[in-house]
């Protein structure tokens, strides 16, 4: 067994997608910190309450100071009561964060009222509240708040309290220029939310799509420890096993003297114990693994790679092909991102193609390349540009007549381009993705590595650290 022969994979992946515990962010909004609400009014109940004593006591403006010092206070007493109604790291709920987003909206509202509507330049903080929501919460919500500020700005327009001037002057604004404020406020509360909602879920969808392949990455090198357990075990309990095997045959044909007898049964014991103890040496350390195990000849790894997927109705054709005659082929480091790279992108090859999957490597001095070509239908011009982007599907597709994947139909989920890439990536492959060169239909992937990247020194094994000066295996060039 491979880290990549387990076939549920995939189907594990997805089951933890569909229940919620991986996915694009915006199917649920995260949960804003309490915290962080609190200390973000507080700066604006500083900011107002400096704007509004500076303009009444150093600007000497009339305006209603009582009225505006009881607004900003009823703001610093939500603050309090949150303060001391919550623990500082409580996580709101979508709906109680909405609410106070809106209590804010309201409470800038009464303010401007007071202090000259949208004559008052300070109503470009509308823009706060919204933009935030649009970073936290769900389009939902923040089209609500953002509905909410549109009617406070045109009502702001025409209904409000003069602007606070100099004494004895009276400030009139022609209605052509509060008409055109009034339109950019509504036109930057728009473009400014979507603007922030998109680029926050682009943000979510990356951060989850990677924590996908963190988990697929964490499967793969434990199933991987476990195969190299298995490996080492074998390759040390042959010798010990062999002598018990014999020596107990000898006991069975019988025709010893007694001193022959305890001397073979001392071996058996012997053998028995130093089975034990190597068994107990690889429990220790079960990430170990074994010097052989963990490199493969390239030939071998492909094979690996496509052996899990044999049983589908498509013909597998591999060769590796030298860059110049005479050159050894390399032998390559047993990476659980690579060949769960490979895997993935073998599997998806194998569930278009209509009958046949080319796997090619070729190597010279300086890199070793795999494509990966099916005569399959290929990817459409408008998906072509995205794949290797997080919940990017090309079309609902189901297993393979006559696989094991036939009786699990399932819709792609846009993520295994994504995770291949990316694992394939970190080991320092550069990965092409587009259609048949020749002109006939078909997919065809090119990977390409140095071959310093993770080609196996014979000098130091996988788990040592390598000789100074030496780059250590699956490093970038």
């Amino acid at each position: 067994m491979t880290t990549i022969e387990d076939r549920g994979s995939m189907r594990w992946l997805r089951r933890d997608f569909l229940a919620g515990r991986i996915g694009p962010a915006g199917d649920a909004s995260g949960r804003v910190r309490l915290q962080t609400l609190v200390i973000l009014r507080w700066l604006a109940i500083a900011g107002q309450l400096a704007a509004v004593l500076f303009a009444n006591l150093v600007m000497d403006f009339p305006l209603p100071l009582g009225l505006c010092l009881a607004v900003i206070a009823a703001s610093a007493w939500l603050n309090v009561f949150l303060t001391l109604r919550y623990r500082s790291t409580t996580r709101l709920p979508e709906w109680q964060a909405a609410v106070y987003f809106a209590i804010d909206l309201m409470q800038l509202a009464v303010l401007l009222f007071l202090t000259g509507g949208l004559q008052n330049p300070f109503a470009l903080l509308f823009m706060a509240p919204v933009t935030i929501s649009a970073t936290t919460l769900s389009m939902r919500s923040t089209g609500l708040l953002l509905l909410q500020a549109f009617v406070y700005v045109t009502l702001l327009a025409w209904f409000h309290l003069p602007l606070p001037w100099y004494p004895g002057e009276e400030v009139n604004l022609p209605p052509l220029f509060v008409t055109g404020h009034w339109i950019a406020l509504l036109l930057g509360l728009g473009f400014i939310a979507a603007y922030a909602w998109r680029i926050s879920q682009e943000s979510r969808r990356m951060s989850a799509a990677l924590s996908a392949t963190q988990l697929v990455l964490a499967r793969a090198q434990r199933l991987s420890a476990l195969d190299g357990l298995a490996a080492a075990a074998a390759h040390e309990l042959g010798t010990p096993l062999g002598t018990i095997s014999l020596v107990s045959k000898e006991l069975m044909r019988g025709g010893m003297s007694e001193a022959e007898m305890k001397e073979d049964l001392a071996l058996l014991n012997s053998q028995a114990e130093r089975c034990k103890e190597i068994l107990s040496r690889l429990s220790r350390r079960p990430e170990d693994g074994d010097a052989i195990y963990s490199r493969l000849p390239l030939k071998a790894l492909l094979d690996e790679v496509t052996r899990p997927h044999r049983d589908m109705d498509v013909a597998f054709r591999t060769e590796v092909i030298a860059g110049e005659e005479g050159e050894a082929e390399p032998e390559i480091w047993r990476r659980p991102e690579i060949l769960y790279g490979l895997g993935n992108f073998i599997e998806n090859a194998a569930d278009f193609a209509r009958s046949e999957v080319a796997i090619a490597a070729r190597y010279d001095r300086d890199r070793i390349t795999v494509s990966i070509v099916d005569d399959g239908p290929g990817f459409a011009a408008d998906v072509l540009e995205k794949l290797g982007e997080p919940y990017v599907t090309t079309r609902p597709r189901a297993g393979k007549r006559g696989g094991p994947a036939a009786n699990d139909a399932h819709e792609g989920m846009g993520l295994g381009f994504f995770i291949g890439k990316t694992l394939l990536e970190r080991t320092g492959a550069t990965v092409d993705i587009g259609n048949r060169r020749d002109a006939r239909p078909g997919a065809e992937l090119t990977i390409s590595w140095p071959r310093r990247a993770i080609e196996a020194d014979p000098a130091f094994p996988a788990d040592g650290p390598p000789p100074a000066g030496v780059a250590r295996p699956g490093a970038s060039a």
